[in-house]
Parts: structure tokens; sequence; C-alpha cells
């Protein structure tokens, strides 16, 4: 029966947790993505109304349509810089998610090097009990062939 080895439940922890941040990293990554669309989205609509507010004045309109145009690209102004505000949001988000992850693959690199240490440390002390067992063999086949001598 194979012995759980406490070393190994904490490389398999570490490594869910190394997942899962990335995961969430992922996340993060795609809905920042969504944010930068929706703020370019909401540029090209500004800069379309900024041209058709341009246009319609050389060609002559109406004050309460002028304050209308005026009064629009003031609230996209306003939800673009709330959208900027988002997308900064989620980059501290991403960068937090990031420090966690690199500190997990840490971790995760750490316990897998002192496992490693291990395994290597338990084929030296294998190698030495099979090497003795060797020479004990070797010695009593001697011991027996040189008593027949």
């Amino acid at each position: 029966m194979h012995k759980s080895n406490p070393l190994d439940t904490l490389i398999e922890l570490t490594l869910n947790q190394a997942e899962q941040a990335e995961r969430k990293l992922q996340l993060l990554t795609a809905e920042r993505r969504n944010a930068q669309e929706q703020l370019s989205t909401l540029h090209v609509y500004r800069q379309d109304y900024a041209e058709r507010l341009m246009k319609s004045t050389e060609s002559g309109m109406s004050a309460s349509n002028y304050h209308n145009f005026r009064q629009f690209i003031a609230t996209l102004d306003e939800a673009i810089s709330q959208q900027n505000r988002v997308v900064a949001h989620i980059d501290l988000k991403i960068e937090a998610g990031k420090k966690h992850w690199y500190a997990e693959k840490r971790r995760l690199s750490s316990f897998e090097t002192l496992q490693a240490r291990k395994k290597q440390q338990q084929r030296v002390v294998d190698n030495r009990n099979e090497q003795r067992a060797n020479d004990e063999i070797s010695a009593n086949i001697f011991r027996r062939t040189g008593n027949l001598h």
C-alpha cells in the first residue's frame, strides 16, 4: 500500500491554487478586453457625434439642437471617463492576479524542488542499502567458499 506523502498533498493543493489563479487571470483578461472594446465603441460614437455637430453647425442649426448635441457629447464624455476608470480598475485587478499567480507558481516550484531533493536522498539511501546487502552476500559467499578450500 502506498503511503500518502504530505509533500505530495502540498504539491497537489498548490498546483490547484496556481491553476485557479491562472483561470481567474484569464477571466480578468477577457473582462478587460470587453471593457476596452466598450471604451473604443464610446470613442467612435463620440467622434461620430462631434463630426455630426460640426457638419450641422456649418449648415445651420437651431440653438436647441445645438444644445442637445453638446449635452449628448458631454454624456458620452462622462461615459468615456467612467469606462476609463473601469479599465484602470480591471488593470489593477489583473496586476494583483499576476502577482498571486506568480507567488503560487514559486510555491509550487519550491515544493517540487524539495520533493526532488527528498527523492534523491532516498535514492542515495536505497543505493547504500543495496550496496551493503550486496557486500554482505559477497562476504557470505566468500566465507563459504573460503572455508571449503
